[in-house]
């Protein structure tokens, strides 16, 4: 293990910062939509494509940023992302045609990528185990923060300022990481241009690839994660176009989800000495199956939704991907110390790919209530049977260990 250049508690306001400006970045933007479908003279079904390309942008990236990270260092890669996310940002802003904006959140998805890879990559650079989980459990309070009051300042800005002031904020925040970089971010690996080599890389790739352990942990993480930035591209339509909410009474209800989040990360660090971590994540799943169960309902069963009825198994599944996020991440990545930004990278891309896939199908169903209600659900089955394959995995892992170990003192 490299040895720890950051305390634990930089390094969790750090990877957090970092982790948290590709959801801002998203959560910012949805009370605009509806918007900007008047703005542009558009369709919804193009400016929900807006958010599609920020999560391919987002998806692809991270496969590059990570070996970047690895080849590079963690500063020097994150600095070059951040200029990219920076001009995306400002393509955006200035945008006078939606294929300029689709552009725009193409770019920006680009360099926001690198927050995602680089903040667990320096994670598992310093530190394993319980105080990785710790850590990650942490990212994912003060993750709850920032995606909690952006809807509430996007609507806000929106209402007083337009949606252009929406992507000023976003350049704000580019310059802001970019500043905490250079002069709070310790680099936490050794560069190695070696590993830029396609060899090097295609076997880093395999590798992960290969990896029944990580693919199933990272399957579980796309299925709860994933369900939440698919969420993103229905639900501005579902509550602002069928329940009929304000843009800043959008933003202000999306504190919902948040809250609820955040109050699943304060729980997960009260039960981590009680219980053990396949327990904690039980627990999670229970929650994300609940809630698929309700969202169900709340899409088909009832002739017209409410604010309650969308946002209650909403909030819940958010409860329950704070139990599943620390632990599933940690299990990924802790095979791969010596290609810990390619494994995170590997693991950002299925995550985010997964959240793609889900606002292309949103967007080709048409209606955002009835993909809601198909989508997610399905989401959240795919999370708990990724765990189930992930527990026989890590049986048979154990099985294996056990008996080489009973064979070495026969040979």
């Amino acid at each position: 293990m490299t040895r720890a250049r950051m305390s634990e508690r930089r390094t969790s306001i750090i990877s957090a910062f970092l982790v948290a400006i590709g959801p801002v970045s998203m959560a910012l933007y949805t009370p605009a939509m509806p918007e900007l479908v008047h703005a542009f003279a558009s369709t919804e079904s193009a400016i929900k494509l807006t958010l599609s390309f920020y999560f391919a942008g987002f998806a692809l990236s991270q496969l590059v940023s990570g070996t970047m990270s690895d080849v590079l260092g963690r500063r020097k890669t994150t600095l070059i992302f951040l200029s990219v996310y920076l001009v995306g940002s400002l393509m955006a802003a200035f945008a006078p045609t939606v294929d300029v904006l689709l552009a725009g959140r193409l770019v920006q998805g680009i360099g926001v990528s690198v927050g995602t890879t680089v903040s667990r990559a320096i994670v598992r650079d310093q530190f394993t185990g319980s105080e990785a989980a710790r850590i990650m459990n942490m990212v994912g309070m003060m993750l709850a923060i920032g995606p909690a009051v952006s809807p509430t300042l996007g609507g806000f800005a929106l209402g007083l300022f337009g949606w252009q002031s929406i992507f000023f904020l976003m350049v704000g925040f580019a310059l802001s990481a970019c500043g905490i970089v250079c002069f709070c971010m310790a680099e936490t690996t050794t560069p190695d241009p070696t590993r830029g080599h396609i060899r090097p890389i295609l076997s880093a790739y395999r590798t992960i690839a290969t990896s029944p352990r990580f693919l199933s942990a990272t399957l579980v993480i796309a299925g709860a994660l994933g369900a939440l930035y698919g969420q993103a591209t229905m639900l501005p339509f579902i509550l602002i176009g069928r329940v009929g909410l304000t843009p800043t009474q959008f933003g202000v209800g999306m504190l919902m989800q948040s809250g609820f989040f955040f109050l699943g990360t304060v729980a997960v660090r009260l039960l981590m000495r009680r219980l053990t971590p396949n327990g904690i994540v039980m627990a999670g799943l229970c929650s994300i199956g609940t809630a698929s169960i309700l969202i169900v309902l709340a899409s088909h069963a009832l002739a017209q939704p409410t604010f309650l009825s969308v946002m209650g198994p909403v909030g819940l599944y958010a409860f329950g991907i704070a139990f599943v996020m620390p632990y599933m991440m940690t299990a990924a990545m802790e095979p791969f110390p010596h290609i810990a930004g390619s494994a995170s990278a590997a693991m950002g891309f299925i995550q985010m790919g997964s959240g793609f896939l889900a606002g292309v199908i949103a967007a080709a169903i048409g209606k955002p209530l009835f993909a809601f209600g198909i989508i997610i659900p399905s989401m959240g089955l795919m999370a708990v049977l990724a765990y189930a394959w992930h527990r026989a995995v890590c049986a048979r892992e154990r099985s294996l260990a056990g008996k080489t170990a009973a064979v070495k003192p026969a040979e």
